[in-house]
């Protein structure tokens, strides 16, 4: 009897050693298919298919030019060209301090015309806001005295703006990843950032303001006043 349970006991014991080795075998493969299949994840993750990170919009400092055409014969700012200041300057900041360059073609066949439309620009400047100490009026050479050459208007400010659109670098068609072409999105990316009339609202929220108590009242005393129109006749 003792000899059959010390028997008993050593094929236990052999059988409870096979039971761990396999155990761990079964552990080992498990840690090593978990680092493939991160490392499988880390790869795949690491390939952007995204519009909005293969075409960030990036907020900087960017020049505001406005090119304006002049005529050999013309004296003064035209209708025309005074439109196309009033909008130039409406998204000006006045607090900013941004120095405005009129640019004067010289060496060019309007330049007389130029000059006499440039002082009115910078004059009609100033009537519309802009500090006077932040109107230059420089020549430029335009290089062909035959031909006339525009006044150019430039000054920096922060914009939001999309690098350039119509990266092709392969066959749009080739989609057997099923991932976007180059340019896909670009277009849209451009057209969400020329729309935002503040571009520092991508950098983060604004200070809440105060509520307008008089609107607000004048809004609850509309509603308050309708007359609900009420239909007797009720249709089943």
């Amino acid at each position: 009897m003792r000899r059959a349970t010390l028997y008993y006991s050593a094929g236990a014991r052999r059988s409870t050693r096979i039971t761990g080795n396999i155990a761990v075998m079964v552990a080992a493969a498990a840690l090593l298919g978990g680092c493939a299949w991160k490392r499988d994840s880390i790869t795949v993750g690491s390939v952007p298919d995204d519009y909005r990170t293969n075409h960030p919009i990036i907020v900087s400092e960017q020049d505001e030019v406005l090119d304006l055409p002049v005529g050999v014969s013309e004296h003064g700012m035209t209708r025309v060209q005074r439109v196309a200041v009033d909008g130039y300057v409406s998204n000006y900041d006045h607090d900013g301090g941004a120095v405005i360059s009129i640019m004067v073609p010289a060496n060019a066949a309007n330049s007389a015309a130029a000059s006499s439309a440039a002082y009115e620009i910078a004059q009609h400047m100033y009537r519309k806001g802009v500090p006077s100490g932040r109107v230059i009026t420089v020549p430029y050479d335009a290089g062909a005295p035959e031909q006339p050459a525009p006044i150019r208007l430039i000054y920096g400010r922060m914009k939001a703006h999309v690098g350039q659109c119509g990266r092709w670098p392969e066959d749009m068609l080739r989609t057997r990843e099923n991932k976007h072409y180059a340019n896909f999105g670009c277009a849209y990316q451009n057209n969400l950032a020329a729309q935002l009339a503040n571009p520092s609202d991508l950098l983060g929220p604004r200070e809440q303001t105060e509520i307008d108590a008089a609107n607000r009242g004048v809004a609850i005393d509309d509603y308050q006043a309708r007359q609900t129109e009420w239909d007797p006749v009720v249709q089943f």
